[in-house]
């Protein structure tokens, strides 16, 4: 690589928005991790998405210096791999699970299981055999169903660690699609109408279930502390009527994840202390004005850690210019991004490995697939000299984009690469058409 300066990117976008390795290179390329994306792009393809390790390490770092008294839990449904199994067990995480799909991967890894979380609103026959197996810590109960289901499992003699999830009834999150709190959706059970106490009561009447602790998740995208606020003042009131109603006073309370991160230049992103401080001052004097004993406090970030650490790669196939505005088409899309597609998220984009003097013009990124809604990005800046083969890079891309991709078209879904150090590495590899066509397996 040249040994011309090179410039922070920090110094042109926002920095949350690239990992802080980030540095525009001379010739409009971008390294990351020490590693051009450029030459990512050439040495394995694109669609790519490029996974900066230390950042990754370094976001989960600081949510453990956040919250020291405390558990940290990594939402894995952000992304999950092996090597993010391994990352997450050496920075001192845990593991919060949705499936038996995730808890044997985690196993395979040899993750203590007993940081391991189980979510879901409706977990399977076979997402509870595989937690009971493992020895799953916590099992997060979602519904009252679900307590029989799962106390007529336990092998004993011990009995499991379970909490209740709790709908405190407050509206936080980035789109109505992603909040979790409200009354009226298909997450947790209501406080308000009394479901939650009734599920309190179940679970208490079961000898195979320790009840720990509640459990509590908002949203996504919360760009602010006080709705965190709010929702312990709340838990915390109906922790203290169980205690009123049957002399238990529960140690445990997880608030969830939700924290947002900076998708585009001035985006709110709160640093982790943020998040943590409210959380952990309004806990401490909530349980005061009950006088219940301050529990131990979880977070379950997942978005916060990852997302800034990755970007996505991809290469023009074409550039239409029609009915006045630029339509930009790349080698990916909604397969492997549906965000913008769900619930219209939105990215910037940077061409790289080429340099212009071209002016920026406005322009709308594509996706390759047979839909209309297939767009990447609206309204972006990029050169009016844009042409095929051009790269495009896509940061803030390393949560919920592979771990939410489908096979759409067969087009397979990209590779995952690790940089750190000036060095890559294969996560994951690219989905082939002979992985593709070995499950179809009719005559």
């Amino acid at each position: 690589m040249t040994t011309e300066p090179l410039l922070k990117v920090s110094k042109l976008d926002a920095p949350a928005v690239w990992p802080a390795s980030a540095v525009v290179a001379p010739g409009g390329d971008i390294a990351v991790g020490g590693v051009s994306l450029a030459e990512l792009a050439e040495r394995y393809g694109t669609p790519a998405y490029v996974l900066d390790e230390d950042e990754v390490r370094a976001r989960a770092r600081a949510w453990r210096q956040a919250l020291p008294g405390g558990e940290v839990v990594y939402a894995a449904k952000a992304f999950l791999c092996r090597a993010v199994v391994d990352w997450m067990e050496q920075e001192g995480l845990g593991l919060d699970v949705c499936s038996a799909g995730e808890l044997e991967l985690a196993a395979t890894r040899g993750f203590p299981a007993d940081r391991i979380v189980l979510h879901g609103n409706a977990k399977s026959p076979r997402d509870l055999r595989t937690a009971l197996r493992l020895g799953v810590g916590t099992i997060v109960i979602d519904s009252g169903p679900e307590t029989t289901r799962l106390a007529a499992q336990v092998p004993g003699p011990g009995a499991q660690r379970v909490m209740v999830r709790v709908l405190p009834g407050i509206e936080a999150g980035g789109h109505r699609k992603i909040r979790t709190g409200a009354e009226g959706q298909k997450f947790g059970l209501s406080i308000a109408d009394g479901d939650a106490a009734e599920a309190v009561a179940r679970i208490l009447g079961q000898p195979r279930l320790e009840l720990v602790g509640l459990h509590c998740h908002l949203g996504s995208q919360i760009a602010g502390a006080e709705p965190y606020a709010e929702a312990v003042r709340r838990v915390v009131a109906f922790m203290a009527g169980i205690r009123d109603r049957h002399g238990v006073t529960l140690p445990e309370l997880d608030m969830g994840g939700g924290f947002a991160v900076a998708y585009l230049p001035g985006d709110p992103a709160p640093a982790p202390s943020v998040y943590a401080r409210l959380i952990s001052e309004t806990l401490a004097s909530a349980c005061a004005e009950h006088g219940l004993p301050v529990p131990r406090l979880t977070v379950e970030p997942g978005r916060s850690i990852m997302a800034p650490a990755g970007i996505a790669l991809y290469r023009v196939l074409s550039v239409k210019r029609t009915g006045g505005r630029v339509f930009v088409a790349v080698d990916g899309g909604m397969s492997d991004n549906p965000r913008p597609a769900l619930y219209g998220a939105r990215y910037t984009v940077r061409r790289v490995g080429r340099a212009s003097t071209a002016p920026m013009r406005t322009a709308t990124v594509v996706g390759r697939h047979c839909e209309a809604g297939d767009v990447l990005a609206e309204a972006v800046e990029l050169p009016d000299d844009v042409r095929p083969g051009d790269v495009l890079a896509v940061p803030a891309a390393g949560a919920y984009h592979v771990s939410m991709a489908s096979g759409y078209n067969m087009t397979g879904r990209p590779p995952v690469v690790a940089v750190s150090g000036g060095r890559s590495r294969t996560l994951v590899r690219r989905e082939s058409f002979e992985d593709l066509r070995s499950r179809d397996v009719g005559l």
